[in-house]
């Protein structure tokens, strides 16, 4: 009995010593947890896929990074940062928001790090043949989906484009005007309307449309993506780092695997 009872306090000792152990493994867990910087990207939505990859391999390398990124629109993206949300890189899918904050003194170190193409998608099923946009006005396209030309930059280039072709007025009644190219997408591949600007890279990444037409690049502006870091960042030195990471070869070809074209 004594002997036992000798057994018993060596094997609860043993039991309290391993849940302290256990105990403070967890504590250096949180605690590690806790320390992690967040470094906050708002990033246009057609940069999603590609940055989405990108994050697994920069927080691997950076076990004490936390990528955020707040996706949507350019311009509503510059508006944001313009009203004091929280942001420590901008990366845009126009040069017009990035030179918007950048004249305002919200943006530093600032770079045109990709270009991409606007392209014409139908859904995968649509039998349409497509030579030039002016087609759009025929019968067989009755609804045809922009994104908001004020924040939206693949809507400013397609109304641009369809400007040059002197289309745009002509076309105001078939006109679905969305969020960001991803709601142009969905709607495409949803069959609500028949045709969608988008961007190539866009395309590329769904199954459910075909791109039915290349626009040219001489009737729009230059598409360019350009990224740069937020003055009002707490990080500075988090974000410069990821901000010379977007440049690495290693974020270039998962760029470029996205359909970007590097610039």
């Amino acid at each position: 009995m004594e002997m036992f009872k000798k057994w018993s306090i060596r094997i609860f000792g043993v039991l309290a010593i391993f849940l302290v152990v256990l105990s403070a493994g967890t504590v250096v867990e949180v605690e590690a947890a806790a320390k992690k910087t967040e470094i906050i990207v708002s990033a246009a939505a057609s940069l999603q896929d590609s940055l989405d990859k990108m994050a697994l391999l920069y927080e691997k390398k950076h076990p004490d990074i936390d990528l955020v990124f707040n996706y949507a629109a350019s311009g509503t993206l510059q508006k944001q940062i313009e009203q004091g949300a929280p942001a420590d890189l901008f990366f845009s899918a126009g040069d017009k928001q990035m030179n918007a904050l950048v004249n305002a003194g919200l943006v530093s170190d600032h770079k045109v790090l990709l270009k991409n193409q606007l392209v014409l998608v139908v859904p995968s099923n649509s039998k349409a043949s497509l030579n030039t946009i002016t087609q759009l006005t025929d019968k067989s396209f009755k609804k045809v989906a922009v994104g908001q030309p004020e924040s939206v930059p693949a809507g400013q280039y397609a109304q641009q484009s369809l400007t040059a072709k002197k289309v745009w007025d002509t076309l105001q009644n078939k006109l679905v005007f969305a969020k960001d190219v991803r709601q142009v997408l969905s709607y495409v591949e949803t069959g609500n309307v028949d045709a969608g600007f988008v961007y190539k890279t866009d395309a590329l990444t769904s199954k459910k449309t075909k791109i039915a037409l290349t626009v040219g690049p001489h009737v729009h502006k230059a598409i360019n993506y350009p990224a740069g870091i937020v003055k009002d960042s707490k990080n500075q030195k988090e974000a410069k780092e990821l901000y010379s990471y977007l440049q690495s070869k290693e974020a270039s070809d998962i760029f470029a695997s996205y359909g970007f074209l590097l610039s």
